[in-house]
């Protein structure tokens, strides 16, 4: 499973480097990407990448790699995590009972609207501290793609540029 994940990256990483754009545009549409993946907006990132894409005159397809860096195992882990920060900045407790009553709904069926109405209620709470820690932990996320990004594309163009140059002399 290790293999997959390096090797799609990898193959994510060599797609920014055919784009035709300065290396700074293209590492901005990927972090833009990040910050869209990572972002409070769970299940509109897709379409909010691909319009502000548009919007901003950025690369389609360097966008979406950056929407698509965040793999489904890292989901619940990375939302749970940025919850708890932002609970903890906005001084939030759990409500009382909220173990049970989270609990108590994993025994209805998840196909059945009570579950998913219990689950809207039990959860409101820890909406703010949801959107505040996950906003901050995407820009986080965003910053360090998009200089992990030009540094990757500008050091692979110049070793492609070096082999190029190699192969004509020689």
């Amino acid at each position: 499973m290790i293999h997959l994940t390096k090797g799609l990256i990898r193959k994510w990483l060599d797609t920014l480097l055919h784009i035709k754009d300065t290396p700074e545009r293209t590492a901005a549409a990927f972090a833009l990407g990040v910050f869209m993946a990572f972002s409070p907006f769970l299940g509109l990132h897709t379409a909010l990448g691909i319009l502000f894409a548009f919007l901003l005159n950025l690369n389609r397809v360097a966008v979406l790699l950056g929407v698509y860096s965040n793999l489904p195992w890292f989901l619940g882990p990375y939302y749970v995590g940025a919850t708890m920060m932002g609970a903890r900045m906005l001084g939030y407790r759990l409500p009382s009972g909220f173990r049970l009553q989270l609990a108590a709904l994993f025994e209805l069926s998840l196909f059945g609207g009570e579950f998913w109405q219990g689950l809207g209620i039990v959860l409101r709470p820890l909406f703010w501290p949801f959107f505040l820690g996950s906003t901050l932990a995407a820009m986080a996320l965003a910053v360090a793609a998009y200089y992990l990004a030009l540094a990757f594309i500008i050091s692979r163009r110049r070793l492609r540029a070096l082999l190029l140059h190699k192969q004509h002399r020689g």
